[in-house]
């Protein structure tokens, strides 16, 4: 019960890391708000939630994370809910695999927005909540972010800025008693990773020391460790947890 009394909003919560964030933080007496991009997906996740944890009192917004106002409605009805917010998780992003030649002005504003953008607006909007909790901000990064990819560069800059806020806002906020950290997963099993053939999946597996592929859990449990008390001097680390994965 790392989490006890604790209330966070985790953006992109509705499906692999951070649906697996959602439940560890329940399971870690957290109440919890999860943000989507469409309401299916929304409802499909608070359905396997309280199908899973009965009496569950968790909140579900389809939210459009670039639209400061948007965000501002979606901590209001929070704090209002539960009283209080004491964690922000910045999860939700896109990735790109598409050759720079071919790259449209399109994709890269899609990136750039998602995954960039919206942790920014989050984040300032979240400051004037979590300056009264001494809460944590936590924002996803990525593997790519130390080590870059082969092909779709505007994901892994999206992430080096990821790092790069998160370093900052600590120093910023740290007055406030505000911690910033990210996580950056290495290749983790998520339905997209699971849909991969064996013969794609195994080279994967031999770049990684240790030997397998990540568990949503594995990513989880650092963002349960560094929004708990256990945490309280940590700030402005962007943590790998990627069985020393290199690209």
């Amino acid at each position: 019960m790392l989490l006890k009394n604790k209330v966070a909003i985790i953006t992109g919560g509705t499906r692999g890391i951070g649906f697996e964030i959602a439940r560890q933080f329940i399971i870690n007496g957290a109440s919890v708000a999860i943000c989507g991009s469409r309401d299916e997906t929304v409802n499909n996740a608070l359905t396997l939630l309280k199908q899973e944890f009965k009496d569950l009192n968790i909140l579900g917004f389809k939210t459009k994370l670039t639209d400061e106002q948007e965000v501002n409605n979606m901590f209001k009805q929070v704090e209002e809910h539960f009283g209080k917010i004491d964690i922000l998780v910045n999860n939700a992003g896109v990735s790109s695999a598409t050759p720079i030649q071919n790259y449209t002005a399109e994709e890269y504003d899609k990136i750039v927005n998602i995954n960039i953008k919206s942790v920014f607006i989050c984040s300032k909007v979240a400051v004037s909540y979590l300056a009264k909790t001494k809460g944590v901000i936590l924002n996803t990064s990525s593997m790519v972010s130390k080590y870059g990819q082969p092909s779709g560069i505007m994901y892994p800059v999206s992430k080096f800025a990821v790092n790069g806020l998160t370093i900052s806002l600590a120093r910023e906020l740290a007055s406030k008693h505000i911690r910033v950290n990210a996580v950056a997963p290495g290749i983790t099993k998520t339905d997209m990773v699971k849909a991969l053939p064996d013969a794609v999946i195994q080279p994967l597996i031999k770049t990684i020391p240790l030997g397998r592929i990540g568990e949503p859990k594995d990513i989880a449990n650092a963002f349960v460790f560094l929004a708990s008390d256990m945490a309280s001097y940590i700030t402005g680390e962007v943590i790998h947890v990627d069985g020393c994965a290199r690209a």
